[in-house]
């Protein structure tokens, strides 16, 4: 593939954004040298680069495109609401509308408030709990890699210059599956925990009782327990992974899913915790959110129509059907090279990612960059290997063909060196945690 226009452009982009680009996982430093620098277009499950590349996409839009790109019932909807306005003085019919189709699909949640990202819905739980409980300190799952990009949670990532020092001691971590490390914390630290912070669930599954565990905990200690769906609703399961584990946290955070890549993200919650940032009574006085776009219309249009597509069609099932075949593929294809302890598959069906190990059998960035550059030269764009709606029965052959000729460069980079067969330097994580 030539990437020549695509490269003009990313320069003059790094030159004027810092990174190169306004999320750090789509920075250059994220993908190989073989890789298209920009996107210029989409559609379902296809994208095409600026030099007319087409490929197929994986982890659309860092998971927020779960429909696919220009679904036609999302840009209907959009295209509609453009005709009457898109931002007011006072709150606008739509949003009241997009309220109920949102809290309506939520167990246990009887407010909601929409913004932007997840990082600032989080944040907004974060202050919540601490106003409802009067404590400071937040305890945060260690495996879980990203809950916000404010102070409270960077501080725990090597990326954390700019941050004051005060912050960092009321960052606590506890373990995924491990009740114990969370108790310990409460122990440690008695009557400072405000909130317990974690996704419902990632690579690995809950393991029988520990989600009930922690929500029991946060109920004695009197901490505020808080799901990040940011990843895992409506993906999981269309009234989100909480509906699907049986335990309802006291505040959500939902996202990704939630209209199909435009910008929204949703807080919602118990009455008696979200009513302080109502203004209701004079001691509800948590500057909660409010943000100018927060309500923007288009998006609201874009949840709407969203949501009704995940209540009337088969998007879940469809993702964990489409995920598993793929997943297949790959460990065939994998076992056929010989490199079952190399390359494999790991997480739920509609949320998959991959592993990349060197010879010794140790997390690699450099034959991960390897296997991501020979899967693009073969058609396919897959930080991750997480579906999407439209992903049809031959984008997964086409792909997981893809993944068969990759294999057979990987072997041969085990045996003679990676260097030999990765075209410039490997990737590089967006950061490590401390």
């Amino acid at each position: 593939m030539d990437f020549t226009r695509g490269r003009t452009i990313a320069d003059r982009l790094q030159r004027l954004v810092p990174g190169g680009s306004h999320t750090y996982a789509k920075g250059d430093d994220q993908y190989p040298e073989l890789a298209p620098p920009v996107i210029a277009r989409g559609r379902g499950c296809r994208v095409w680069d600026a030099d007319g590349n087409e490929l197929i996409e994986y982890g659309m839009g860092l998971r927020a495109v779960t429909l696919g790109h220009a679904y036609p019932a999302v840009v209907e909807a959009v295209r509609a609401s453009l005709a009457l306005g898109t931002n007011f003085t006072r709150p606008a019919t739509i949003e009241l509308d997009c309220a109920e189709a949102f809290l309506g699909a939520i167990d246990g949640a009887d407010m909601g408030k929409f913004t932007k990202d997840g990082s600032t819905a989080v944040t907004a739980a974060l202050k919540l709990a601490r106003a409802a409980t009067g404590r400071d300190a937040v305890a945060i799952c260690r495996q879980h890699p990203f809950f916000s990009y404010d102070d409270w949670f960077i501080c725990t990532t090597t990326m954390d210059a700019g941050i004051p020092r005060a912050v960092y001691e009321q960052t606590l971590p506890f373990d995924y599956n491990d009740l114990g490390s969370l108790r310990a914390l409460f122990a440690a630290h008695p009557g400072r925990i405000a909130a317990v912070v974690l996704e419902p669930a990632r690579i690995d599954e809950p393991a029988p009782g520990f989600l009930e565990g922690v929500a029991a905990a946060c109920r004695t200690e009197g901490a505020v327990l808080v799901f990040d769906e940011t990843i895992t609703g409506f993906r999981w399961h269309a009234r989100g992974a909480q509906k699907l584990y049986g335990v309802t946290p006291d505040l959500s955070v939902f996202g990704k899913a939630l209209a199909n890549g435009f910008a929204l993200s949703a807080l919602a919650g118990r009455r008696e915790i979200m009513r302080l940032g109502s203004r209701e009574r004079p001691q509800d006085a948590v500057f909660l959110l409010s943000t100018t776009h927060g309500a923007e219309t288009p998006a609201l249009a874009a949840a709407i129509a969203t949501m009704q597509i995940f209540r009337d069609e088969p998007v879940v099932d469809h993702l964990h059907r489409q995920g598993a075949r793929l997943a297949e593929g790959v460990r065939q294809a994998s076992a056929r090279h010989g490199l079952q302890a190399h390359v494999d598959v790991v997480g739920r069906a509609c949320n998959l990612f991959y592993t990349a190990r060197d010879a010794a059998g140790r997390p690699s960035q450099a034959f991960r960059s390897l296997f991501l550059q020979e899967i693009i030269r073969r058609g396919v764009i897959a930080p991750s290997f997480v579906v999407s709606y439209s992903h049809a029965d031959a984008d997964i052959d086409l792909t997981i063909e893809a993944v068969d000729g990759a294999l057979g460069v990987y072997a041969r980079a085990l045996a003679d060196g990676v260097e030999r067969h990765l075209v410039g330097r490997p990737s590089r994580p967006v950061y490590d945690r401390r």
